[in-house]
């Protein structure tokens, strides 16, 4: 064999070789795997001009490898279906009684295909004063004044939790908006706090969005900058990881909480049902995943992990 073709030969067996092992093979959309299902809010990078996606702008990643989306749902018109609970802290200053009005506002203004719910941090529980309900008069009715009681409650978090247990589960999408301090009076502060990823755990395992609003507490903690810090922090890492937004202005009550549910009022109207196919381990559990898009202007907000099944 000519030594040109030797050359030739084993250049191929180089090529195949790279080809074998590059990223971008790496990264190949997978076809198999178990649905698994996010809701996800568009937001703008910008500015107020929120961008059209659609499927084809969407890719969903576990690690290296890029998932096959099967359902890109807005969540609008006949898919609109949405079920809020309000979660107040009965530990808040009683301070907070002067936005319940901006409150009721924020509820009388949702399209009557949400279905809302109200409900008081106390003790550890959820004490629901008003079940999920399509009058949303009725719902604004059941607001009232927060104890403003540091006894009473324990740990946010808790109640959180309770809260997400006693859930029916529903085709709808389900969301929740906490107004707390984040201060965890009964598990303390700092950076890992195990009644805070517990919550975390239980909402995205249940696909819920938690968004949350700071105000201030009562009692010696409420006013202590270093448990209001991590307050804060742990609302933010709850917001986050689920998907939501935590909305905060310093360690003050804010004059005025419009602003914060005319912001939660669009995100909601923003919001689609992505399915995708997940690689699902020998066991269940939680699987990182990353979204992203190449539309300008537009960023995806979802949760950063999802439960997966285990694979046959």
């Amino acid at each position: 064999m000519k030594k040109s073709h030797l050359i030739i030969i084993a250049g191929a067996l180089l090529a195949v070789t790279a080809l074998a092992t590059s990223p971008v093979v790496a990264q190949q959309t997978s076809s198999t795997g178990v649905p698994a299902h996010m809701v996800v809010t568009v937001e703008p990078r910008h500015g107020s001009n929120v961008p059209v996606i659609n499927r084809e702008d969407v890719m969903v990643y576990q690690g290296h490898d890029r998932a096959k989306i099967t359902d890109w749902l807005p969540l609008q018109g006949e898919h609109a279906g949405l079920q809020l609970f309000i979660l107040i802290d009965d530990a808040a200053n009683t301070s907070l009684g002067s936005q319940l009005e901006d409150i009721r506002q924020f509820i009388n203004a949702q399209p009557s295909t949400t279905a809302i719910g109200v409900a008081y941090m106390r003790n550890g529980t959820a004490d629901i004063l008003q079940n999920l309900t399509n009058d949303h008069a009725q719902a604004g009715k059941a607001l009232r004044l927060p104890l403003g009681d540091a006894g009473a409650s324990g740990s946010p978090y808790f109640s959180l939790v309770d809260l997400i247990k006693r859930w029916p589960e529903s085709p709808v999408r389900r969301e929740i908006l906490m107004l707390s301090d984040g201060i965890d009076r009964f598990g303390g502060s700092g950076p890992s706090n195990p009644y805070v990823d517990s919550a975390i755990e239980d909402a995205q395992r249940a696909g819920i969005i938690i968004f949350s609003i700071y105000t201030p507490g009562t009692g010696h903690l409420g006013h202590s900058f270093w448990r209001m810090n991590w307050g804060q922090n742990y609302l933010s890492q709850i917001s986050d990881e689920t998907g939501g937004e935590s909305y905060y202005l310093g360690f003050g009550a804010p004059v005025s909480l419009a602003p914060y549910l005319d912001d939660l009022t669009h995100r909601l109207t923003r919001q689609y049902l992505l399915t995708f196919l997940a690689k699902p381990e020998k066991k269940a559990g939680f699987q990182q995943v990353k979204l992203r898009t190449e539309v300008p202007n537009a960023e995806l907000v979802a949760a950063d992990r999802v439960y997966v099944p285990a694979g046959l």
